[in-house]
């Protein structure tokens, strides 16, 4: 190791530590002893450039342990990418641009949010999912527009929670040859060595999983940690592991010690910090030497030479193959909302009654033809979820170019992919499973909610209407759990046509992932339902007289409303019925068509939903009641279901006069 690259690599430590003691919080014990991993791969393997963050071909880097952000706001701010030594000094505190973890969007340079351990390996394989995709689509011979690298920086904490074994058993099965994970292996977590509940062979787990594993003894050795990189991209059918044997805390006091990981260093510790690292001006706090800048400065401006060379490569591309560069411009624009909203043949639903979930894949059939970017599968259950996309192929080593994604059983790292299939960019992605096991995808979910990525998520068997299958399958607290997250629209179709209403959302959402949630029974097509459902909330059906009562119904329970409303109507007690989809969005209307929906005036309503009623009280108010779910479900036919726990025209109509008797 040459003299500049010592300084450079020590000037992340320093710098790190500094934000870290400044900021009285933070985790320097990654960014000291990983500073070496990080600039070899940035400086001398990496194709990226800080001049254009967002450029197409960029090779990824993801910090799946997050706690070290830190360091990778460090290399952001000495490669050039927007972060000021003032950002850096911020660190940590109220609308800075260096946030604990790293965030995507907030943080130029920052592919993907991070945090939760394990989660950035999974977003990491849908990225490498994403670019074997797209190179299939667009790529001819001479011509690899798409062609990079996706690298994951991991640690011992990422490996330990189970998503790391799904998301990395499924990049082996698929043979993503272009995915390089580096294994920050220092041995130390939280509550001390791992010995105490990590002593498996790592190596052997993930070399099971089909991947190329190497080792780096010294994670201080360059020449090493370059060699194990390049040895990692010539493998191309399969990808790549590196364990990098590091020092947590290098440097300090604390080196090797728990306490190193999660806590500042202390005043008088970055100080012999400093002076161990032979640190110039070691009682001075953000000192770096213009020499270092210098250097990463020219790094910086030879990295940006990648860029210039592919976009000689792309212009002519795209004068030697038109047809595909418009095929491309389409995939990285958005759907045309307003032609979408006026499109005959996407609105058109038939008679006969039908489960959403059919209904939705009839949709996603209709939109594969209008979005050739559009990419899903379902875990295990395309057939039941009914999520596969006809004559698109099925996505494989041996077919990167298939549109039906097959995640296996692997909830949670599904939705992980799934982000990370929309944060590489260029395509729209889609996942599905039973709505129960929403519970297993909740924490990727919850990022995609924090990212603003407008990933669509495919629920079926939405209620105690599953059946036979019995309580472990029917989804009960799972809605007010979605609804509970921000930045997420959940939205619980009716019939065929609010289940359209459900898929344009998601197909032109911007910002905003969706929940569409889905019945396995067959609902008829309502007389009534139409684009109102866009609203969130709408009058599916008026009250016949004097309005005395609001029964408010989403999903399959809205015919039930329809039905009650009929019976008391021919008790000549007149009521409206309501359909409410989406409540997130119905939130979002104005305040004028909320009371005309739900005129403050009435205050007889009931809220008829097979799920937990936790939620509903904003809408019926101290007045109201509901018929909704107070336990588990059971094992039977959802028709004996319904009836037993009271979903029938007959007890609605019941609780409705009572409520208006009160």
């Amino acid at each position: 190791m040459n003299n500049i690259d010592s300084k450079c690599i020590n000037a992340i430590r320093v710098l790190s530590a500094d934000a870290i003691q400044k900021a009285k919080s933070g985790h320097p014990g990654m960014a000291l002893g990983a500073a070496p991993i990080a600039y070899e791969l940035w400086a001398h393997h990496m194709n990226h450039n800080p001049k254009d963050p967002q450029w197409a071909n960029r090779d990824r880097f993801i910090l799946s342990a997050g706690h070290g952000s830190a360091m990778l706001y460090s290399m952001l701010h000495f490669f050039g990418y927007g972060l000021t030594l003032d950002d850096m000094k911020n660190f940590r505190q109220l609308g800075s641009l260096t946030p604990g973890h790293p965030e995507y969007g907030h943080t130029a340079g920052v592919e993907a949010t991070t945090g939760p351990l394990g989660s950035g390996i999974g977003m990491g394989v849908g990225m490498a999912m994403a670019e074997a995709h797209l190179a299939a689509k667009f790529n001819k011979p001479d011509y690899k527009i798409v062609d990079h690298y996706t690298f994951v920086l991991c640690g011992d904490g990422c490996l330990m929670e189970g998503i790391s074994s799904e998301a990395l058993s499924l990049a082996g099965t698929l043979g993503l040859g272009k995915l390089i994970v580096l294994y920050d292996s220092n041995r130390i977590t939280i509550e001390g060595s791992t010995d105490i509940a990590f002593t498996e062979n790592v190596q052997q787990r993930v070399a099971a999983f089909g991947f190329q594993t190497l080792t780096v003894e010294d994670g201080n050795d360059l020449e090493s940690l370059g060699a194990a990189i390049a040895a990692a991209k010539a493998d191309t059918t399969h990808p790549s592991f590196i364990t990098v044997k590091t020092h947590i805390g290098f440097g300090s006091l604390k080196q090797d010690s728990a306490s190193s990981h999660g806590e500042p260093l202390g005043v008088e510790n970055v100080i012999a910090l400093k002076k161990n690292l032979g640190w110039d001006k070691p009682e001075e706090t953000f000192h770096i030497p213009a020499d270092v800048y210098e250097h990463y400065n020219a790094l910086a401006d030879k990295a940006a030479q990648a860029q210039d060379q592919w976009q000689k490569l792309f212009d002519d591309y795209a004068a030697q193959f038109p047809e595909d560069k418009k095929l491309w411009d389409s995939y990285h624009t958005p759907l045309d909302a307003e032609k979408l909203l006026h499109d005959e043949n996407f609105w058109r639903v038939d008679d006969k009654p039908q489960a959403t979930r059919a209904s939705s894949g009839v949709m996603i059939n209709r939109l594969k033809d209008l979005m050739p970017n559009l990419i899903g599968g379902s875990a295990d259950l395309g057939p039941s979820n009914k999520t596969l996309m006809k004559d698109a192929g099925d996505f494989g080593k041996d077919n990167y170019g298939g549109r039906n994604l097959h995640f296996g059983i692997r909830e949670m790292a599904m939705a992980a992919i799934t982000n990370g299939l929309i944060l590489h960019g260029g395509l729209r992605a889609y996942c599905a499973t039973f709505f129960v096991f929403v519970d297993y995808m909740k924490p990727m979910m919850r990022l995609a909610s924090l990212m603003k990525i407008p990933a669509t998520y495919v629920f079926t068997h939405d209620s105690i209407g599953v059946g036979e299958d019995g309580p472990t399958h029917e989804p009960i607290e799972q809605l007010a759990m979605l609804r509970a997250q921000p930045n997420l629209n959940v939205f619980r179709a009716a019939d065929a046509t609010e289940t359209a209403a459900g898929w344009y959302l998601a197909a032109t959402a911007k910002d905003t992932p969706t929940a569409l949630i889905l019945t396995r029974q067959n609902l008829p097509t309502i007389t009534g339902s139409g684009k109102d459902a866009l609203k969130g909330g709408y009058v599916i059906s008026e009250a016949a007289g004097t309005c005395a009562g609001i029964l408010i119904a989403t999903g399959s329970e809205v015919s039930t409303a329809l039905d009650a409303q009929a019976a008391l109507a021919a008790e000549k007690i007149f009521v409206r019925v309501v359909s409410m989809p989406c409540q997130e969005i119905f939130d979002r209307q104005s305040d004028a068509y909320k009371e005309s929906v739900l005129p403050k005036a009435i205050r007889a309503r009931v809220a008829v939903e097979a799920a937990s009623d936790f939620g509903w009280q904003k809408y019926i108010g101290l007045d109201g009641a509901t018929v909704t779910m107070h336990g588990f479900g059971a094992s039977a036919p959802a028709g004996v279901l319904f009836k037993k726990f009271g979903f029938t025209a007959e007890n609605v109509a019941a609780v409705m006069k009572s409520v208006i008797q009160k």
